[in-house]
């Protein structure tokens, strides 16, 4: 009977890398937000469950053998290790497991879980029910890490609660003002650019990387926050409504910036006009003696109906009432320049930056109407804009090869994005190519969107590479339909072969490749 317990160590190594790989799934469906994890599994439910359904079929087949087939079903175990092994050593793994706190209380409690037949099988010497149980286990993991996650809530809420509170505390004390940005697009742009500018005269802290979530910010305030900062510049996301009033609550901003509103996150907001409101959270959070820095070239900004009275100033390119306006904008492969216009003081001022793409002007003119509220120099203002550092996966150049440049715009598309770094791309001399794995969470409508964005391409690109043969289907119905030529059309699953085609594709002239978003493991076909 032990000799029997022992063999089903083998079982036990399969299960440690289905856990891994679970986890894994789990983190990048941001730790079953919205259940975010569970309708993943709902989606790939054969990948998830179809081998596993039949080891377990297989494993009640050997109980009721009365274990005789017991090695036979430990080599098989053995094999089904390899393969999963191989098979995630074969995948290419863009964003690694991040063993954070979190992911080790939930491998703690699974260790727990696992360990439980075990425990059963020393004290009740029953082996069959042991077998019962641990191949319900091995062949659900995907469902155990979810039921899992539902057993650590009380623990998740207790540590959420107690950062939180050492959080509200340190904020409070501190004399850092906050600066709230939010939006369907830009808002890590606007944030990083924001910093970029006000810096040369202030201290700032700016939430790092895409820390908008309250995790993200309550981690920034406990690590980061000192008593020298003169503003804290605080990123705000959500999926859904209310979120970013929770986010304000937790911090309490002073001044406001949206950047864009539009359908990203369609899937879960329901609604455009539920992200509208969803957004303006932040505004009708501010203070009376705050400031409301808002778009006016943006409909669903212009036409809401505010609930209070902070201030507002408006920024905008092609409303000419705004009042801090760019104009002349001249845009090159080396970076754009452009006038601005402070209507408050009558002052006008030229400007030039790296970056390239008109969301980046409207980023750069919101960043210069809160400056110019906090009294800051036109000589100053010029110099932050000056000093923008490019941002990492927005718009990004990069030199890949000696002819090779990379317009790296992978991070989050969207529909207005994606539009942008075309035209972006356009600008550009020589070969024109695209690699795309297409646009996510744009619910009902994600369909129709990239197919239009497909049929934008094809008026853009000299070759387009699709990532994802079922993901990148509404694009390719949008070529199809305009007539691109198939022959510039390439479409794989593995984005790391992409650089190995335009390599190929790029012996006899400069090319310019768009790299338009990069979407997460959990998409990989």
């Amino acid at each position: 009977m032990y000799l029997a317990l022992l063999l089903y160590i083998i079982p036990t190594f399969y299960i440690f890398i289905r856990t891994k790989r679970n986890l894994h799934i789990f983190q990048q469906n941001f730790y079953n937000e919205n259940n975010r994890y569970l309708k993943w599994g709902l989606k790939k439910v054969g990948e998830v469950f179809k081998n596993d359904s039949l080891l377990l079929v297989l494993n009640f087949v050997n109980i009721f053998l009365k274990n005789k087939l017991l090695t036979i079903f430990n080599v098989l175990y053995l094999f089904l290790y390899i393969f999963e092994k191989n098979k995630i050593s074969r995948e290419s793994v863009k964003i690694p497991l991040n063993l954070t706190n979190r992911i080790k209380r939930l491998t703690v409690t699974i260790s727990v879980i696992y360990f439980i037949p075990l425990i059963y099988f020393l004290v009740k010497k029953n082996l069959y029910i042991f077998l019962l149980i641990y191949s319900l286990l091995i062949s659900y993991n995907f469902l155990i890490i979810y039921l899992i996650n539902i057993i650590n809530k009380p623990i998740e809420k207790y540590v959420f609660w107690y950062y939180k509170k050492k959080a509200i505390k340190k904020i409070k004390s501190y004399r850092a003002e906050v600066i709230g940005i939010t939006g369907s697009y830009g808002k890590t742009s606007s944030k990083n650019i924001l910093n970029d500018i006000i810096s040369v005269k202030y201290n700032t802290l700016p939430t790092p990387k895409n820390y908008n979530t309250q995790y993200g910010l309550i981690i920034t305030i406990n690590n980061y926050l000192n008593k020298f900062h003169d503003f804290f510049i605080a990123e705000m996301g959500a999926f859904k409504m209310g979120r970013i009033r929770l986010l304000c609550k937790l911090v309490k901003p002073k001044y406001g910036i949206i950047t864009k509103i539009g359908e990203a996150h369609l899937e879960t907001f329901k609604s455009k006009e539920n992200i509208q409101k969803g957004k303006f959270e932040l505004i009708e959070s501010l203070p009376q003696d705050g400031l409301a820095i808002l778009n006016k070239d943006d409909e669903m900004q212009v036409n809401y109906k505010l609930q209070n009275t902070v201030p507002i100033k408006w920024i905008g390119i092609d409303n000419q009432t705004a009042d801090v306006i760019a104009s002349n904008i001249k845009m090159t492969k080396d970076g754009m320049n452009f006038d601005v216009t402070f209507k408050e003081s009558g002052e006008k001022a030229h400007f030039e930056t790296k970056l390239l793409g008109k969301p980046n002007v409207y980023n750069i003119l919101a960043a210069l109407a809160l400056g110019k509220h906090q009294n800051m120099t036109l000589k100053e203002l010029t110099l932050g804009v000056k000093k923008i550092k490019p941002i990492e996966h927005r718009l990004e150049l990069k030199e890949f090869a000696k002819n090779i440049t990379i317009i790296d715009d992978a991070y989050n598309s969207n529909p207005v994005g994606s539009q942008m770094a075309l035209d972006v791309l356009d600008l550009m001399p020589g070969r024109k190519i695209i690699i795309t794995p297409g646009m996510i969470e744009l619910g009902p409508k994600q369909y129709e969107l990239n197919k239009e964005f497909g049929k934008h391409i094809s008026k853009v690109a000299d070759i387009v590479i699709l990532i994802g043969e079922k993901q990148t289907k509404p694009i390719l119905d949008g070529l199809n339909e305009v007539g691109y030529n198939k022959k510039n059309l390439i479409i794989i699953n593995d984005i790391f072969e992409a650089f190995n085609i335009i390599k190929e594709k790029s012996k006899d002239e400069h090319t310019y490749v768009l790299l338009e978003n990069d979407l997460p493991d959990i998409f990989n076909e």
